[in-house]
């Protein structure tokens, strides 16, 4: 018992030295240099509003986006849904499921999401007021996801995407790949977590080859306050992107008697994403059954407001 609290303690000193290492770097950010971005955007209500940090405690069905290794606490069939307003009239588009099949180990889950956005007005320099002819544009992602306990607090998944890009009449497929871990070391239910998402080959848009933004997270998770009906839970995450600068985000999430939560966040070393907040309501339908209502707000500076609604059911 005390080695592996012993073990427990060391690997959270570890993840809390990461930032202060990465930081000191000071790399060089590779800005717009990427392609797929979208597959960065947070999806879920929930998990945007404590600022992202979600790669710890993810234990629905959009873990298939935060870390599938989390899927392995869904003991249920779960079905999520998710709208975000994003800037610019651009919307993003979320759905995932998470179940168990069977006399099959583990947890399978299946997610699709889309970016869209309205036709657009095709310009040439000589009729900068339009051709009279509009163009489309817009991403899209299918993904299935596996999930399995391999200790009693060790769990890791993986996601496999087929992803769909088009601009006007060009397009471009690709497969990109997520890994997560989660470890319980159990004291005030703290979780260690760890995702590498987006990891694939390059893309082609006109014989100009562009990286997946791959990312890595390692994050830790607690709850230091539980008393009766409150509770407190709070997340530390660290995030390096390969295409921006290592950044650091905050989340926290206080639950009353499993029906009320409130949520907040902060990104750090972001150039415009900061604070944001949510809020949850969830619904005993039956015995066996609940409804979840979430809402996230994220303030993007100069780029406004973002806001984010999901539905789940439980059954």
């Amino acid at each position: 018992m005390r080695s592996r609290f012993n073990r427990g303690v060391a690997a959270a000193l570890i993840v809390a030295a990461l930032p202060a290492q990465s930081f000191a770097t000071e790399p060089f950010a590779k800005v717009g240099t990427y392609a797929l971005q979208f597959l960065k955007i947070g999806v879920s209500a929930r998990g945007s509003g404590m600022g992202g940090a979600f790669t710890a405690i993810s234990n629905d069905a959009t873990a298939t986006y935060w870390n599938p290794a989390g899927m392995v606490d869904i003991t249920r069939t779960d079905v999520s849904l998710s709208y975000t307003w994003w800037p610019a009239d651009i919307k993003l588009n979320y759905a995932a499921g998470a179940f168990t099949l069977p006399f099959v180990p583990g947890t399978w889950g299946v997610s699709a999401r889309a970016l869209t956005m309205d036709p657009q007005v095709v310009r040439t320099v000589f009729l900068p007021e339009g051709t009279g002819e509009e163009f489309d544009a817009g991403d899209m992602s299918f993904g299935l996801s596996y999930a399995k306990f391999f200790t009693d607090k060790f769990s890791s998944g993986a996601t496999v995407h087929f992803i769909h890009s088009g601009l006007a009449e060009k397009s471009v497929n690709a497969f990109a790949f997520d890994f997560g871990l989660i470890y319980r070391i159990g004291l005030w239910g703290m979780r260690l977590g760890m995702m590498i998402q987006s990891l694939g080959s390059e893309v082609d848009f006109d014989d100009r080859s562009s990286k997946m933004p791959t990312m890595f997270k390692v994050a830790m998770a607690a709850t230091p306050y539980s008393q009766g009906v409150n509770s407190l839970q709070g997340v530390f995450e660290f995030a390096h992107p390969s295409d921006n600068q290592e950044r650091i985000n905050l989340g926290a999430e206080y639950g009353f008697n499993q029906f009320f939560f409130l949520r907040g966040g902060y990104n750090v070393n972001t150039d415009s994403e900061g604070l944001s907040a949510g809020m949850g309501l969830r619904i005993d339908t039956s015995q066996t059954s609940d409804l979840t209502f979430d809402y996230a707000w994220s303030g993007y500076e100069f780029l406004g407001d973002v806001h984010r609604i999901s539905l789940a059911f439980t059954y």
